[in-house]
């Protein structure tokens, strides 16, 4: 049997890593031996909507993998770039990963640049998408609610070691007076 023509690949940013990829990923090897878990616009951080950094997110994804007990071997974990020019993004995917046959997304432009390059890509199962949701974890963080059930222990764990959490609450502060973010007159 010809390993290339049986691994997956998986793009996400995992903003933070949470229990609905972790679910997607258990998913995906169901159907395939190994998956590539691509960590997209790995260049990005420090903003609420990338806050965490490639290594980081690698480091996540790691930890979440060894809490479920999924073996090393079934996966690879490669942080890509976004070069956001999409003609050249499926060739630059190409070029950082181990060959691969399928790709799972359900995100549309990801499904539509790999089809029209001639891969075979097929849904993800949502796992309760409006409760795991990456953007709504980060909303969490910022609001001070709870957030850590809806991420892998070890993954909770290490946000608060590296005080992600922190970072988040500060990347949602402004220094803009709130007179000019609301149009009031300012209080003296």
């Amino acid at each position: 049997m010809d390993p290339d023509k049986h691994r997956g690949l998986l793009i996400g940013r995992y903003q933070p890593f949470h229990l609905g990829h972790l679910h997607c990923i258990e998913d995906v090897l169901r159907k395939v031996p190994e998956v590539i878990i691509a960590i997209g616009s790995a260049q990005f951080s420090h903003t609420l909507h990338n806050p965490f950094t490639a290594g980081e997110r690698l480091t996540m994804i790691r930890l979440a993998m060894d809490e479920a007990k999924i073996d090393a071997s079934k996966y690879y974990v490669i942080p890509i770039r976004d070069l956001r020019i999409h003609d050249l993004w499926v060739a630059h995917v190409v070029s950082q990963t181990p060959r691969f046959e399928i790709v799972f997304s359900n995100e549309p432009v990801t499904s539509r640049l790999f089809k029209e390059a001639g891969f075979r890509v097929e849904p993800l199962s949502y796992y309760e998408r409006e409760k795991f949701s990456a953007t709504e974890i980060r909303e969490r963080v910022v609001r001070g609610e709870n957030w850590e059930k809806l991420v892998p222990v070890s993954v909770a764990a290490y946000i608060k070691n590296i005080f992600g959490d922190e970072r988040l609450r500060e990347l949602a502060l402004s220094d803009t007076p709130k007179h000019l973010k609301t149009g009031q007159a300012p209080h003296f």
